[in-house]
């Protein structure tokens, strides 16, 4: 019997699926809260952010998780899909930006003052999240740490909660949807993501030539060409995000003249002569009052001539 098979009925992998059901269900119903309120989140980012956590949760437990014990080709798989496809899922479904607006006041504060913290600001930078993300892959085939996974549950589970979270934070760093107070240069991020690039490709080329058999060239071609697929939409999601700040804004529509927009100049007009008419109205009982108060005169005049001696 495997070690695996012993522990078959208390996988560690089934423990990550409890928070990750419940970041599931926070996050949906923080959608649902803001909807309620009148201020619709997104449904394509509820769904980047659900089809993240699936993705997840798949490498933790189910026969992709079990793959990855036992072959080097599912553990390269499972590396891929925890270190790169979910993290980007997740990073571009904008969490950070939900739980600001769920929360209440208070907490949405202390979580700002966190994000703009010392240590926050330390792992937010690309560098420190390409050594965590990349520089560990690197340590860990370079070692013996990777066999001990295989042969350790707890460790193998420690290992992939690793990569996912490096895995965000490179993503968050580079491209992130997200408000970051500490968002280095673009040239910068173009850097650090060529770096991680030709890392990657390194480490696929020296496990391709050191693999002992087919299996093993199987998993180093299968982190060459799968981490370059995947940096790729990295690189376009980093590039889309540099235009969408710096494009040009469009300057509003100049409005319609008077002529096309009849029903607005008719409102605006309508009133008018009413107070036209009304003023006509005014002047003539002015001049009504004038003439009688004239004829008035008039006839107190003739009486007084008519009742004076001769």
């Amino acid at each position: 019997m495997t070690p695996h098979a012993d522990h078959s009925l208390l996988d560690p992998g089934l423990l990550l699926l409890v928070p990750l059901a419940a970041a599931a269900a926070l996050g949906g119903g923080a959608a649902a809260l803001e909807r309620r309120r009148g201020r619709p989140w997104p449904l394509h980012r509820t769904a980047l952010l659900l089809g993240g956590l699936e993705t997840a949760a798949l490498c933790f437990a189910g026969p992709l998780a079990e793959w990855s014990h036992a072959d080097p080709r599912g553990a390269m798989l499972t590396h891929l899909v925890l270190g790169m496809l979910a993290p980007l899922l997740l990073v571009l479904s904008a969490p950070v930006t939900l739980a600001l607006r769920a929360l209440d006041v208070t907490a949405a504060r202390r979580l700002s003052r966190l994000l703009r913290s010392r240590p926050a600001r330390l792992l937010a930078h690309p560098v420190t999240a390409v050594l965590l993300s990349t520089g560990s892959l690197w340590l860990v085939h370079a070692t013996g740490l990777l066999a001990a996974a295989h042969a350790d549950p707890l460790l193998h589970l420690a290992l992939g909660l690793h990569f996912l979270l490096s895995g965000c934070l490179l993503t968050a760093a580079l491209a992130g949807v997200d408000p970051n107070p500490h968002r280095a240069p673009f040239g910068l991020r173009l850097g650090v993501l060529g770096a991680g690039i030709a890392a990657h490709a390194l480490l696929a080329t020296v496990l391709y030539a050191e693999a002992p058999d087919e299996t093993g060239r199987q998993a180093a071609l299968l982190l060459f060409y799968g981490g370059d697929l995947l940096e790729t939409a990295l690189a376009v999601v980093v590039c889309a995000r540099r235009y969408a700040a710096t494009a040009p804004r469009q300057p509003p529509p100049p409005s319609a003249p008077c002529s096309l927009r009849s029903d607005a100049c008719s409102s605006s007009s309508g009133p008018e002569p009413s107070r036209t008419s009304s003023g006509r109205s005014s002047s003539s009982a002015a001049s009504a009052g004038s003439a009688t108060s004239s004829g008035s005169s008039a006839a107190g005049r003739a009486s007084r001539s008519s009742s004076s001696p001769s």
